[in-house]
C-alpha cells in the first residue's frame, strides 16, 4: 500500500475545499486576508516601526484591514520609509485579494442563478395543489385554480415536469394570463424521481394531480409515478390526495391496486365518449356540462345541515333559495343522483347541490311559492330507433360507439366515414358486442364535398364529426373538422332539413371560429377532462358524483320538453318546475331557452341553478335540465 507524503495529502484536501465551491473559496481568501493583515501587523508592532501613537497591536490591525479593503486609504500614511513599505504590502495583497474575491462572489451568483433557472431548489409551501407532468391540460387547470383560489390565502401550484423552468412559467404566463392571488411555481424534474418529488413538496400538498404525458402508452407511466408517491420511504403519515389520469380501461385496476384509498383516476376516454354519446341525442347539453365542470359560474358542492335530519330527500329540493339539490351523498356510502323521494336524510348524510360558491347553500326563511295551475304532464313518446353517422376517427371511437349503444333504441344504426388506415382493424376489434346498434364502416375523406354529398347526410338524425387527432397535428386537425362542419352547414341549407351536428375540437380557441357553423354542441375534449381533474383535485367525492352522471345505468342529466313540467306561454318561477318534476321523481336543475341556443353571450340558452323565485316564461322548443333516469 503506498504511503502518501504530509504534502500530497495537504494538497488532496485543499483540493476537496476548492471543489465545495464559492462559499469555500470565499473562506479560504478569509484566512489569506487574516494572515496578511495579522502578519505585518505583527511585524510593524514587533519591530516598532509606526508612527507616534498608532503603535497599538489593534489599531495597528484595524488599519492593515482598511488598506486590504480600499487601496486609497494609504494616500495619507505618514511615517518613516519602513512603516510606509509594509503598509504598502498590505495594500498590494489586498488588491489581490479583493480583487479575488469579486471574481468568486460574481462567479458564484451567477451559478446560483443558473441553479435558479433549472428549477432544482426546493419548494417550501404548505397546502398547496401540486401538478407532475406537462400537457395542455396544465393551461386550463392552472386558470381552473386561480378562480377557484380567489377567496383563499396565499394559494399556490407547484408544477414539477421535464422541461425547462423559465420555458414552463413563460408558456403559463402567455397561455393563462394574470393567476390573481395564485402563485405558480414550476420545478424541473422527473415524477417518478423520489428526490424530485420531495423537491416540489408533495408531503405538504393539499393535493397532487398526475397528468399523462404526450407518448403513446402514457398509462404505465401514469401508474408509476402514483407508485413513487403511495411508497415514498420519507412519506407522510395522513392519506395523499392524488387524481390521475387514464387513458385505458384496463389499467384502472392496477393504478388502484397501487393508490388504493388515496387516488382518483380519471378516465380520459371513457369521459370524452360518454358526453359525446349523451350529447349527440341532446343538443345543449355539453354546455350543461361545461357550467357543471368549471369554476366560473355554479358548481357541484356537498352540503350537511342538522335541521335535514329526518326530511325526506323530495322535500329538501325547494328548501334552498339559491341553490339547486341534484343528488345525495349517505354517511356510509357512494354520493347517488336522483335518489327515491322518500329518502329519509339520516346524521352525518349530506346533499350534493349546484351552487355559486360553497357558502351560498342556506335553508330559506319561507317556502317559494308554487303555482300548480301551471303544471303540465304532456306524455314523452317512446324512443325509436335513430341514425348516426360518425365523420372522422381517433382512438376514443370505439369507446364511443359502445357507449352510444346504451342509449339508443334497438334497430339503431351508426355509420363510420374515415380515413383512418387503423379505424376498420380497431371498429371490427372492439366494436363486437352492440345491442342496440347496426354498425356499419366505409373509407372516406369527411372533408370531401362529393363524398358528403354521396352519404345522405339529411338522412340521419345525428352528424358526430370527431377530430382525427391520432393522425394529424391538433392544428391540421381542428382545421380539416372547421372545413367539413362549413360542409355540412351548407349541406342542411340546402335541404332545408334539420340534423344534430356534435364535433369534437382540440383547441377552446378554434371553437369560437368555427361558432359560424352553428353547430348545435361542440366538445373540446382536453379542455372537459383539464376541468374534470381540477373539480376532483378540489374535491375528492366529486369523482363518484361525476361517476353517476355520465354513467348509463340510473340517472343522468336530460334536456326534456318543457311540456313535461309546465305550460307555456305562461309566466312560472323555477321552484314551481323544481315542484313539477318532483312529482315525476326528477330533479330540474336548469332550463335551455331555444331562441338563444346560438349565442355565446346567453351561454347558448343554458341556465343550470336559477334562483327559485325567478320568473320565466317558456316557448315551444325551450327545454327543462333534468337528472332522471330516462
Amino acid at each position: 500500500m503506498k504511503n502518501f507524503t504530509i504534502g500530497e495529502r495537504l494538497r488532496y484536501a485543499f483540493d476537496n475545499t476548492m471543489s465545495k465551491g464559492t462559499i469555500a473559496l470565499i473562506g479560504w481568501l478569509a484566512v489569506l486576508s487574516v494572515v496578511v493583515i495579522a502578519f505585518i501587523s505583527a511585524i510593524v508592532w514587533a519591530v516598532g516601526i509606526a508612527p507616534e501613537g498608532k503603535g497599538d497591536f489593534a489599531k495597528l490591525l484595524w488599519m492593515s484591514l482598511m488598506r486590504t479593503l480600499d487601496a486609497g486609504t494609504m494616500g495619507g500614511d505618514e511615517g518613516d520609509w519602513a512603516f510606509l513599505f509594509a503598509m504598502l504590502g498590505v495594500t498590494i495583497a489586498g488588491i489581490f485579494i479583493i480583487s479575488t474575491l469579486i471574481g468568486v462572489l460574481t462567479t458564484g451568483i451567477e451559478a446560483r442563478l443558473g441553479a435558479l433557472r433549472k428549477g432544482r431548489s426546493k419548494v417550501v409551501e404548505q397546502n398547496h395543489t401540486v401538478i407532475l407532468g406537462w400537457s395542455e391540460a396544465v393551461f386550463t387547470i392552472v386558470s381552473e385554480l386561480t378562480v377557484a383560489n380567489e377567496n383563499q390565502k396565499n394559494p399556490c401550484v407547484a408544477i414539477l415536469a421535464d422541461k425547462d423552468k423559465v420555458e414552463m412559467e413563460d408558456t403559463i404566463r402567455d397561455k393563462v394570463g394574470d393567476t390573481k392571488n395564485t402563485r405558480v411555481v414550476c420545478r424541473t424534474g422527473s415524477p417518478i424521481d423520489l428526490n424530485d418529488l420531495d423537491i416540489i413538496g408533495i408531503h405538504s400538498s393539499k393535493s397532487i394531480v398526475v397528468l399523462a404525458p404526450d407518448v403513446a402508452d402514457p398509462d404505465p407511466e401514469v401508474v408509476k409515478v402514483v407508485l413513487a408517491i403511495t411508497n415514498h420511504p420519507f412519506r407522510r403519515q395522513e392519506p395523499y390526495h392524488i387524481v390521475a389520469e387514464l387513458h385505458d380501461p384496463r389499467n384502472v385496476e392496477v393504478a388502484k391496486m397501487v393508490g388504493k384509498d388515496e387516488v382518483e383516476v380519471v378516465l380520459v376516454s371513457d369521459l370524452v365518449a360518454r358526453v359525446i354519446a349523451q350529447t349527440c341525442r341532446q343538443s345543449g347539453l355539453s354546455v350543461v356540462y361545461q357550467e357543471l365542470l368549471d369554476f366560473g359560474g355554479d358548481e357541484i358542492y356537498f352540503f350537511d345541515d342538522p335541521a335535514l335530519v329526518g326530511k325526506k330527500f323530495g322535500d329538501t329540493l325547494n328548501l334552498f333559495p339559491e341553490s339547486t339539490v341534484m343528488g345525495w351523498h349517505p354517511h356510509d356510502g357512494a354520493p347517488a343522483l336522483n335518489p327515491p323521494m322518500d329518502t329519509v336524510l339520516r346524521a352525518g348524510d349530506r346533499l350534493v347541490v349546484i351552487a355559486e360558491d360553497d357558502d351560498t347553500t342556506k335553508i330559506g326563511a319561507a317556502a317559494p311559492r308554487v303555482d300548480t295551475a301551471a303544471f303540465s304532464d304532456a306524455p314523452v313518446p317512446p324512443p325509436a330507433p335513430e341514425k348516426t353517422i360518425i365523420l372522422g376517427w381517433n382512438w376514443r371511437a370505439p369507446i364511443l360507439i359502445n357507449q352510444l349503444d346504451a342509449y339508443v333504441a334497438p334497430g339503431s344504426l351508426v355509420t363510420v366515414v374515415s380515413t383512418n388506415p387503423d379505424a376498420t382493424a380497431q371498429f371490427k376489434k372492439l366494436c363486437t358486442d352492440l345491442k342496440n346498434l347496426k354498425a356499419e364502416i366505409r373509407e372516406g375523406d369527411p372533408a370531401d364535398r362529393r363524398l358528403l354529398d354521396s352519404l345522405n347526410i339529411p338522412g340521419y338524425h345525428h352528424v358526430i364529426l370527431l377530430s382525427n387527432s391520432d393522425t394529424m397535428t391538433p392544428e391540421a386537425a381542428d382545421a380539416h373538422t372547421l372545413f367539413t362542419l362549413l360542409h355540412l352547414r351548407d349541406i342542411a341549407d340546402k335541404f332545408g332539413k334539420s340534423f344534430s351536428i356534435v364535433s369534437e375540437m382540440l383547441d377552446v380557441k378554434n371553437r369560437e371560429l368555427a361558432e359560424v357553423t352553428r353547430v348545435d354542441d361542440f366538445i373540446v375534449s382536453d379542455r372537459l377532462v383539464s376541468l374534470m381533474l381540477t373539480q376532483v383535485s378540489e374535491n375528492k367525492h366529486l369523482n363518484a358524483v361525476f361517476a353517476d352522471v355520465f354513467d348509463p345505468e340510473g340517472s343522468e342529466i336530460y334536456l326534456k320538453p318543457v311540456e313535461r313540467y309546465v305550460k307555456t306561454g305562461v309566466p312560472v318561477n323555477f321552484a314551481t318546475v323544481v315542484e313539477s318534476g318532483r312529482q315525476k321523481s326528477e330533479l330540474a336543475i336548469g332550463w335551455s331557452i331555444k331562441v338563444h341556443a346560438h349565442d355565446a353571450s346567453k351561454a347558448y340558452g343554458v341556465r343550470t341553478n336559477p334562483k327559485k323565485d325567478e320568473t320565466v316564461t317558456f316557448a315551444q322548443g325551450d327545454k327543462v335540465i333534468a337528472v332522471a333516469e330516462s
